[in-house]
């Protein structure tokens, strides 16, 4: 799939720069031709010559070295490849990123550069947790630069948690996904997965059983089919899918801000089991029991509609599709009551289903689907989420071809 394809390979000055020697013997084993870029911290790591050796290029590591200029000037070398891999991305790299410096040959590069970029978080779990680079994230993503990972796992330093780079073969996976050549090719998507948290207090939460499962399996079948997924997820029990614009979401008001971020785009699946109603009320310490045997008295108000606020914006995708979760004694109370949301809420399509729990399908593998258009009610046989996924996929394919 990557034959012909020049990639140039950035190296980060971090512990896990020595996965990128792996990733590039890969990249080459696929045909990709690799061009290699070190960091002065990368050099810390891994050497020029073993990098060199497994790329079968000239390794760049210096903006005023004339001869490399005479060559192919910084310029023309950012531009000269289909992709820039970021791996790994320290969150000092990110962050100058994020800022706009042009200080070493790396950050020159990937400022003049209009080739789409790719950059491969790594660092302890701290350091990614926190504020600063949770913004410098957003910053980037919001340019356009595609992220993958991190992952969560130990760690060099003996933490564990989010921030160990992703997986190589899961980086591979990403790169042949941007180069596919699918139907959806050149379409940027939206995708909302998983539930929304809303806080009683720091420690509480109201929230429902939605697992994630079949939102990420739509982002997935959607970026095989080529197309750009921006995927906005709750807190959901799967990982997301490689190869996606992942943002990360607690709320539903927090999931509104992404979407509203991410838009424009050509269409809209909006998946996610978001809560009705939030906790007005919120306490900002735990609440305890006092001994009178008298709950607390929460007040809610309602959420923002965020499939509502789709449809009625501006920058409102070509095709909005959303989602029906219905629990009724009949299929025909849960088409029903989809037909009329799908008015009420002027979206184009809705994908309704019975979440009753002896449907097993809250939280389950297998989703059984009736799909609601202009057309009227197509339900679908039981499926794996999955093979649902790649239907819905394909015919969101369909209309926007």
């Amino acid at each position: 799939m990557l034959t012909g394809k020049t990639i140039l390979v950035i190296i980060g000055g971090g512990i896990a720069a020595f996965k990128a020697l792996d990733l590039i013997r890969r990249l080459r084993e696929r045909g990709a031709s690799v061009t290699p870029v070190l960091t002065p911290s990368a050099e810390h790591f891994v050497t020029p010559l073993s990098v060199s050796a497994l790329s079968a290029s000239k390794v760049y590591r210096d903006l005023f070295d004339l001869t490399d200029e005479a060559e192919m000037g910084h310029i023309e070398l950012s531009r000269a490849a289909d992709l820039i891999v970021v791996s790994p991305a320290t969150a000092n790299l990110m962050a100058r990123m994020a800022a706009g410096l042009a200080d070493d040959l790396a950050t020159t590069l990937l400022l003049a550069t209009d080739t789409p970029v790719m950059i491969v978080p790594a660092m302890n779990v701290r350091m990614w947790e926190h504020p600063a680079t949770q913004r410098n994230l957003a910053t980037l993503t919001g340019d356009g630069i595609t992220v993958v990972g991190p992952v969560e796992g130990p760690m060099a330093c003996g933490e564990f948690g989010p921030g160990r780079l992703a997986e190589v073969p899961d980086i591979l996976a990403a790169i042949e996904a941007h180069f596919a050549q699918g139907p959806l090719a050149g379409r940027h998507v939206l995708v909302t997965s998983g539930p929304t948290h809303e806080p009683i207090d720091p420690v509480r939460y109201i929230a429902n059983r939605s697992s994630g499962a079949q939102g990420t399996a739509i982002a997935a079948a959607l970026r095989d089919l080529g197309a750009r997924v921006t995927f906005v997820t709750g807190p959901a029990d799967v990982a997301p899918p490689e190869g996606v614009d992942v943002r990360r979401v607690q709320t539903a008001c927090e999931m509104l801000a992404e979407v509203e971020a991410a838009l424009p785009a050509d269409a809209a699946v909006m998946a996610a089991a978001v809560a009705d109603w939030r906790v007005s009320n919120a306490s900002g310490s735990k609440m305890k029991k006092d001994g009178t045997g008298r709950a607390p008295a929460l007040e809610f108000a309602e959420n923002p509609d965020i499939l509502r606020n789709v449809c009625e914006s501006p920058a409102r995708p070509a095709l909005v599709v959303g989602f029906a979760a219905e629990t009724g004694d009949d299929k025909g109370d849960v088409v029903s009551h989809a037909t009329a949301k799908r008015a009420r809420k002027g979206c184009d399509w809705i994908v309704a289903n019975d979440v009753s729990p002896a449907t097993g399908i809250m939280g389950g593998s297998e989703n059984a689907v009736t799909l609601i258009t202009d057309a009227g009610a197509d339900p679908w046989p039981r499926l794996s989420k999955t093979e649902t996924a790649r239907r819905l996929a394909a015919r969101i394919a369909e209309a926007l071809t």
